[in-house]
């Protein structure tokens, strides 16, 4: 009997604690980018849908774009088309478009919207293509080497930069009280496709939208300084410090600039949370401790 006690008002503690949260944030557009481990652990994708489901039903609007760079690269290997990369980013001719198309348009996307209806929430999955959702336009990569005195741009193929986002694809949705989830393959001009930065992607919806937050799933603990330690409720202009001075380098440095951007141009706030945590997104929104790095404009 006294377990039980303990344990409701163990429940009890942590519903009192997240209710300023949810008054807070009800009504609110929360764009949460998904990938890395998350999607590959069968609890952590439950604990996800979970999360996405329950701010649903609390009345906030979760919009979820995902990757999908693992199971890319699976398939590739499985049809012996090899993969190179250029700064990070695949090399995508033709096939390999093909290929992930196939891939984040069709089997990831789909397996994310059943994983949300099966724990109970209203999804609907979308390409860029759909509604010309992401205008996309071909993304120039320039190296300079040193024995040439001007920089060489590199062609790697249908890989794409957001032009810009057609928000009223996303509004349908959410206004039809659906859980929009997005495939980050971009359209160009002339139709064609292109593969974009699932980072790039979640931090352009976020501007459009002007959400409330921009939450990047990673597989890290958090942005960390230069003796391991997370760091967090950092400013904009306390990020742009840790760039200058090196303790954000190599991998981690494409997606706090996309955090940093996405608010410098008008999101609230946003968060590189550990995605390997059980239940990381209810955990960064609605408890005083958090699970990652926050930043904000705020001093």
């Amino acid at each position: 009997m006294t377990s039980t006690i303990e344990n409701a008002l163990q429940i009890s503690q942590v519903l009192t604690e997240a209710l300023p949260y949810i008054q807070r944030f009800t009504g609110k557009t929360i764009v949460v980018k998904y990938g890395g481990n998350a999607m590959t652990d069968i609890e952590l994708e439950n604990s996800f849908a979970r999360d996405i489901v329950l701010m649903k039903l609390v009345g906030m609007n979760p919009i979820v774009v995902h990757g999908g760079g693992p199971q890319i690269g699976d398939l590739l290997k499985k049809l012996n088309i090899e993969s190179s990369f250029v700064d990070g980013m695949r090399v995508t001719d033709s096939a390999t478009m093909d290929v992930v198309e196939m891939v984040l348009g069709g089997t990831v996307n789909k397996q994310i919207v059943s994983l949300i209806n099966r724990n109970g929430g209203q999804a609907i999955g979308v390409t860029g293509k759909d509604g010309n959702l992401i205008q996309a336009r071909k993304l120039e990569v320039t190296r300079k080497s040193p024995e040439m005195q001007v920089s060489e741009i590199i062609d790697i193929g249908h890989v794409g930069e957001v032009r810009a986002i057609n928000r009223r694809v996303i509004d349908l949705l959410v206004q039809s009280d659906f859980i929009p989830v997005i495939a980050p393959i971009g359209v160009g001009p002339d139709g064609s496709s292109y593969n974009i930065n699932a980072d790039l992607v979640a931090g352009k919806v976020a501007e459009v939208l002007q959400a409330e937050k921009l939450m990047l799933l990673t597989n890290v603990s958090g942005l960390q300084n230069k003796a391991g330690e997370v760091l967090t409720g950092l400013t904009t202009a306390k990020v742009d410090e840790l760039i200058a001075d090196g303790t954000i380098y190599g991998g981690m440095l494409p997606k706090i600039r996309c955090a940093l951007d996405a608010v410098k141009s008008g999101v609230a706030s946003a968060h590189i949370i550990d995605g390997r945590v059980p239940h990381a997104i209810l955990l960064e929104i609605f408890t005083d401790a958090g699970v990652g790095t926050l930043i904000t404009n705020k001093n």
